[in-house]
């Protein structure tokens, strides 16, 4: 599938983002096509994030919402768990857009199952993360010319990519706190994939912790990747929600 340029004036001019949600709203990744300018931002708005960036955002949410799901979410997700072994419990079911639009937990997972084969509820980690999918979505929506530009992506497709495509053995976390090993991994492979090793290493702005720094920083990556039209989606080609929203994780 052809890859879209990013709508911007000059290289000069041109930021690419990679943004992860953080407890503070989203925590980005901005950096230059090439070379180590990069700056690291905690905003409120995730249309704040895509008025700064005058180029690619890579972003760390489902895009795209199917009517109706199968056994294990959309094809996206389907497309990448089998990629990333022990990780793969990392990729959350995406229900349908019906489920994400619901007012409460308890209606999201009637919804849910009243559009998926076989009937499925939705996970609590997924419907929590379900307002910010719905905030990437209205954007998108509102102004569909941003759609060329604006990518799923998924941090630990991005360091399966960055680690010769082999699934990391370390996790970013263990019963919920970070586990120091497994962010060491990720820091080594995003200082080896170009990214300096000042703002790899960095303490995270306050807001958003050091997990979320380092999935933004992967998320910046595959954008540089989606940049420079070397990045390919999961499924390939992506399919389209009723709203012409690509569904597909990029790496």
């Amino acid at each position: 599938m052809p890859l879209s340029r990013p709508m911007t004036a000059t290289a000069k001019d041109e930021w690419l983002a990679g943004v992860d949600g953080c407890p503070a709203g989203w925590i980005a990744a901005f950096v230059r096509p090439e070379g180590d300018e990069i700056r690291i931002a905690v905003v409120p708005r995730f249309a704040d994030v895509v008025i700064v960036a005058r180029g690619i955002v890579a972003v760390d949410m489902p895009i795209g919402l199917a009517e109706r799901v199968g056994i294990g979410g959309r094809a996206a997700e389907n497309a990448v768990r089998p990629l990333l072994g022990a990780r793969q419990s990392s990729v959350f079911s995406v229900p349908s857009r019906a489920a994400i639009y619901a007012s409460d937990y308890a209606a999201s997972c009637t919804a849910a199952a009243a559009t998926s084969d076989p009937p499925r509820k939705v996970s609590k980690q997924l419907f929590n993360i379900a307002p910010k999918i719905r905030e990437v979505d209205a954007v998108l929506r509102a102004d569909t010319r941003l759609i060329p530009r604006v990518f799923e992506v998924h941090p630990e497709l991005a360091f399966w990519r960055l680690n010769g495509e082999v699934a990391l053995d370390l996790p970013k976390k263990v019963k919920s706190r970070c586990h120091e090993p497994g962010l060491a991994l990720r820091r080594r492979l995003l200082i080896a994939a170009g990214l300096p090793a000042v703002a790899v290493e960095a303490k995270p702005s306050k807001g958003a912790g050091p997990d979320d720094l380092i999935d933004a920083l992967a998320c910046a990556v595959i954008a540089r990747r989606l940049h420079a039209g070397t990045a390919r989606p999961f499924p390939d080609p992506p399919p389209r929600d009723a709203h012409g929203l690509p569904m597909a994780i990029w790496a």
